[in-house]
């Protein structure tokens, strides 16, 4: 697994290089400060090298994550950072809240638009498939990333770029297992969304026993933490995953606040500063870390070289290019801490 990551990253340090060169006049990049960012990529000659070749490419990426949520903030972090460097227009776009009636709303206006290649995530096949299928059918190149690894081959979607989330689960009740945890619940931050329900039905198997799964709202860090607290005290438990940064911080607070850190074993996918310092302290066991950067950033740069080659690079037979997970553990956590402060991690 750490060879596919090595070698996609490889990739894309070889594309991005093929792509620079030129003197075009800078472009600018825009914001909103909405749910929807445009960025053209930046070139002219500022003294700093060559500039980037301009393309007049227009990608459209919709996912269900906000791009000021802490994770998805740095996977939109990626996708301008390639338009950047690739020289293309990128537009990032999400629903307000998880909403699959919005986001296929959403997609369908992008179909609309006659994009040049359109980046998706799938959190539930059956309610965005017509919306993703419409635009395959337009001719629309079209990449998935983040969610929809076991969906997106039936959709007629290109190629996924994230991480297989039942097998991420999966390592993760394994590791449980391993530091002696006989009981657990899994904080689930968005239930219905089926990469976060795979994540705890793998973390149920890895473990090896029945594990309850605690429905809370991303939205809500206080009632996340009394909702925690309250599960706890009704069902003392050894161990907790959670799926999230928005689940991570809360379930901390309700662990300490009622005198359980340390005492029950914590993990979570994702990271931000604050999960990367608690496992520093060792507060948390690990963290699983998917590399949403890259998830953003790769289908960027697959699909400007899709255009110019009519070619795209597989991964696997699957056609699943991994970027995790990655298991965060406390002898490198300090390391990363500085790239999540970027909004690289």
């Amino acid at each position: 697994m750490k060879r596919s990551v090595w070698l996609v990253l490889l990739l894309a340090f070889a594309l991005i290089v093929a792509a620079c060169g030129g003197d075009d006049d800078s472009t600018t990049t825009a914001a909103d400060g909405g749910d929807t960012a445009t960025t053209a990529a930046e070139g002219g000659d500022d003294g700093g090298g060559d500039a980037v070749t301009q393309r007049s490419l227009r990608i459209v990426v919709v996912s269900h994550g906000q791009a000021s949520d802490p994770f998805w903030s740095v996977a939109a972090n990626g996708v301008s950072d390639a338009g950047d460097d690739m020289g293309v227009t990128v537009e990032y776009q999400s629903p307000g809240t998880f909403d699959m009636v919005e986001m296929s709303q959403i997609i369908d206006a992008a179909v609309a638009s006659q994009p040049d290649g359109l980046v998706v995530s799938i959190p539930d096949a059956a309610a965005l498939g017509d919306s993703i299928r419409a635009a395959v059918a337009a001719g629309i190149p079209v990449i998935s990333m983040n969610s929809g690894s076991d969906a997106f081959a039936d959709l007629g979607v290109l190629v996924h770029v994230g991480q297989t989330e039942y097998e991420a689960g999966l390592i993760a009740g394994q590791r449980f297992a391993a530091e002696g945890v006989g009981s657990a619940i899994c904080i689930n931050q968005e239930v219905g969304n089926t990469a976060l329900d795979d994540r705890c039905q793998g973390f149920e198997d890895g473990l090896g026993v029945d594990v309850n799964v605690i429905p809370v709202d991303l939205a809500d860090p206080t009632g996340t933490q009394e909702t925690v607290a309250g599960a706890l005290q009704a069902n003392p438990v050894e161990g907790i995953l959670t799926l999230g940064p928005t689940g991570a911080a809360p379930t901390l607070a309700a662990l300490t606040e009622n005198g359980l850190l340390g005492s029950v074993k914590f993990a979570t996918f994702d990271m931000s500063p604050d999960v990367l310092n608690a496992i520093v302290d060792g507060d948390k066991l690990f963290a699983i870390d998917q590399a949403q950067y890259l998830q953003g950033y790769l289908p960027i740069v697959l699909l400007t070289k899709y255009a110019e080659t009519g070619a795209l690079p597989l991964g696997s037979v699957d056609r699943v290019i991994l970027t995790g997970p990655q298991i965060v553990t406390a002898d490198v956590a300090a390391d990363v801490i500085s790239y999540s402060e970027q909004g690289l991690r």
